[in-house]
């Protein structure tokens, strides 16, 4: 968890030089109605090496500032997340939101959450109205491939890691994953041997 500083071995500076160095957040281009656009890559947030206290600084600090007080959109790349390092947990999640400023929140117009897993669609269908509020979650749209993408922000202005093109292209080429039928990680169980139970985990949304 990265709730407690405890957890974090790099001093508060450096955490929140890495969170520089690895882009995870950027505030990148502008979607069809002109709105800035926040640009979240979720593979690249170190989970495991940053504070929660030091994650609020710096979208203070860094990210707020250059959205300015306009409206504006949130694209959260979630490719290839893992949930053991890139998943910060529920009660993380939620003080961060709980500290984002009332004039951002509600500058906050669309979130399009690109390549959702089956367990973050059936995490967020029955947790999500309860974790955040229900203005929040009614401005989210799960995108599937990337060129439903387009639709919503402008092409040539996104910087859109390599990554996530390959992981696209493995959608294209094999579907069932999208259903969460075929495992993107090479294993020998498959997700129609999981128990259903543990698919609505508060702890699993990968």
């Amino acid at each position: 968890m990265v709730n407690s500083c405890s957890s974090c071995t790099l001093s508060e500076a450096d955490q929140e030089n890495l969170l520089e160095k690895l882009d995870v957040f950027k505030v990148k281009g502008r979607d069809k109605r002109g709105r800035k656009v926040l640009l979240v890559t979720g593979k690249n947030f170190p989970a495991r090496m940053v504070s929660s206290e030091v994650l609020k600084k710096y979208l203070e600090d860094k990210i707020y500032p250059k959205l300015g007080a306009k409206p504006f959109s949130v694209v959260y790349l979630h490719t290839d997340v893992q949930r053991n390092e890139n998943f910060p947990g529920i009660s993380v999640l939620r003080s961060i939101y709980d500290a984002i400023p009332t004039n951002i929140k509600d500058n906050l117009e669309a979130v399009c959450f690109l390549h959702p897993g089956l367990q973050a669609r059936l995490f967020l269908a029955t947790f999500g109205r309860l974790f955040f509020n229900g203005g929040l979650y009614s401005k989210l749209t799960y995108v599937s491939r990337l060129e439903f993408l387009w639709d919503h922000v402008r092409r040539m202005e996104m910087e859109i890691p390599e990554f996530v093109y390959d992981h696209d292209e493995e959608l294209e080429n094999r579907p069932m994953m999208d259903y969460g039928l075929e495992s993107d990680h090479p294993r020998v169980d498959t997700a129609l041997s999981v128990d259903p139970i543990s698919m609505y985990s508060m702890r699993c949304i990968a």
